[in-house]
C-alpha cells in the first residue's frame, strides 16, 4: 500500500517527446472510476517495457496472457486537489484481478485505455507521457511530473526543447483530470 501526497504538474502535449530522453518504462493501462469526487479509481497496469526488467519480446496493446505476470491491479483513493490543483492526498493498494474485474463491472462503462511512457529527465525527475484513447476522437496526450514537495514543483522549469514540448500547462485549470475525461466520455455521453 502506498499513501501520501501526490504533488504533480500536468501539461497537454502533442505526440511523444522529440528529445533524447532515456525511456525508462512503457505501460499499457485501463482505468475507470467508481467515483470522481472524491476519486475512487481502479487501474490495470501492464508493463510493456522496462530499462531494468526482462520482459517478453512482445506485449500488444491489449493485455495478453503472456504479459499477465507483468500486470498489477490497483485501487486508488484521492482527495480533492488543493494548492492550485497541485497537491492531493493519495492512497493506493493492489487488489486481485477478480476484485478488479468486479469493480470494473460496477462502473457500468468501458474502461479508458492509455499508454504511458516514462522518461528520465536530466535533473532526475520522471516525465510521464500518457496517450489516452489514441484511436478515439476524444483521445489526447498529456504529460506529468511528480515532485517531492510543493516548492520543488513550483520552482521547476523545463529547459531547451522540453520547454517547447511542455508549453501548455494545465495543472491549475479545471477539466483536465482523467476523472473529468471519464465524466465527459463515459457519464455524460448522449
Amino acid at each position: 500500500m502506498s499513501e501520501g501526497l501526490e504533488i504533480e504538474r500536468k501539461w497537454i502535449v502533442r505526440g511523444w517527446p522529440d528529445t533524447n530522453l532515456p525511456l525508462l518504462e512503457e505501460q499499457f493501462m485501463q482505468q475507470g472510476y467508481i467515483s470522481v469526487e472524491p476519486t475512487v479509481r481502479i487501474r490495470e497496469e501492464a508493463l510493456l517495457f522496462s530499462s531494468e526488467a526482462e520482459l517478453p519480446e512482445t506485449c500488444p496493446e491489449t493485455i495478453s496472457p503472456s504479459c499477465r505476470k507483468n500486470t498489477q491491479f490497483i485501487l486508488c483513493f484521492k482527495s480533492k486537489a488543493y494548492s492550485g490543483n497541485l497537491v492531493r492526498r493519495e492512497i493506493e493498494f493492489p487488489v486481485s484481478e477478480s476484485i478488479f474485474r468486479d469493480l470494473a463491472e460496477l462502473t457500468g462503462h468501458p474502461l479508458v485505455p492509455k499508454t504511458r511512457r516514462t522518461y528520465l529527465l536530466p535533473d532526475g525527475y520522471h516525465l510521464e507521457v500518457n496517450a489516452v484513447e489514441p484511436d478515439a476522437a476524444t483521445g489526447f496526450l498529456y504529460a506529468e511530473i511528480e515532485f517531492p514537495d510543493e516548492r520543488s514543483a513550483r520552482e521547476w522549469r523545463p529547459e531547451g526543447s522540453l520547454a517547447d514540448y511542455l508549453s501548455r500547462e494545465v495543472t491549475s485549470l479545471p477539466g483536465y483530470s482523467m476523472g473529468a475525461y471519464w465524466e465527459r466520455t463515459r457519464l455524460n455521453k448522449k
